[in-house]
């Protein structure tokens, strides 16, 4: 399994699933946790989940999936209107109840709000110290925010995830190389565009000629760029073994050269996406 540094000497897998818009519906609840504990079956080494995620009981669907398992490498994050001094530690405490965990190894400042950058990344530093959290970052941080939380993070700065994938290459520009050049490593979400990359002709086209399916594609193709790491999220036993089985899928240059063409990169800079 491919993986990155983190400042703390950690290893982040380059793979992982995602939970977000998990916890919101009762009804899908057992599928949902079904799905976090097969893809921990299987081998995923990565869970990443927010506080926000189903105001918290996606966190609490992991910490459930987790229970008498290995661990795997754990993300989640802050809301920004939580990013004070300390509210920073407030929430992670409660993160951390939710997961039933003593430790978060990876801990993101979920955007950018009205909170100075200063109060995150001090309290950031002080989870850091007590061991609450083994390293941390920021999501949704376009280059111009990336340059100023290095001013004030240490050099500690571990991780930048934001929305990432074939159909949507904003940050090839100039967010991918600024994160390159200073071994920070992005963390792709939506990599499959929250499925609207999968009714692609082009990626279809492309996916039959490789011998997988467009999903799989989709992912591989992240997982072939330097200094990238993505997260794809299902609830269905069936996408989560179909997702896993990416890992396996080495592309060509020239299928890789097919991907350009049909998903061409920037010629300019470009306002970095949310969804």
């Amino acid at each position: 399994m491919q993986s990155c540094e983190m400042p703390s000497g950690a290893r982040m897998p380059a793979f992982g699933i995602g939970t977000w818009r998990m916890g919101e519906s009762g009804r899908r609840r057992a599928q949902e946790l079904a799905a976090v504990k097969y893809a921990l079956e299987l081998g995923y080494p990565m869970v990443d989940t927010a506080e926000m995620y189903g105001d918290g009981e996606a966190e609490t669907i992991v910490g459930e999936a987790l229970a008498g398992r290995p661990l795997p490498f754990v993300v989640s994050k802050v809301y920004p209107h939580n990013a004070t001094r300390s509210g920073t530690i407030a929430a992670c405490e409660r993160s951390l109840k939710r997961l039933k965990l003593e430790r978060i190894d990876l801990y993101l400042l979920h955007w950018r709000g009205g909170v100075p950058l200063e109060e995150t990344f001090e309290a950031f530093h002080r989870l850091r110290e007590a061991g609450k959290i083994g390293d941390f970052g920021v999501s949704n941080f376009d280059t111009d925010d990336m340059a100023e939380a290095t001013e004030v993070d240490r050099g500690l700065t571990a991780s930048n995830q934001v929305l990432y994938c074939l159909s949507r290459r904003g940050p090839d520009y100039d967010l991918l190389p600024w994160m390159r050049q200073r071994s920070i490593p992005l963390m792709a979400y939506s990599p499959l565009d929250q499925g609207r990359l999968l009714g692609s002709a082009p990626l279809q086209k492309i996916a039959h000629e490789a011998g997988c399916t467009p999903a799989q594609l989709a992912i591989a193709w992240l997982m072939a760029q330097p200094g990238v790491v993505t997260i794809p999220k299902s609830s269905t036993r069936e996408r989560v073994k179909e997702n896993f089985d990416a890992l396996a899928i080495t592309l060509s240059p020239d299928t890789l050269a097919a991907l350009d063409r049909a998903f061409p990169p920037p010629k300019r800079k470009q306002s970095l996406e949310m969804l």
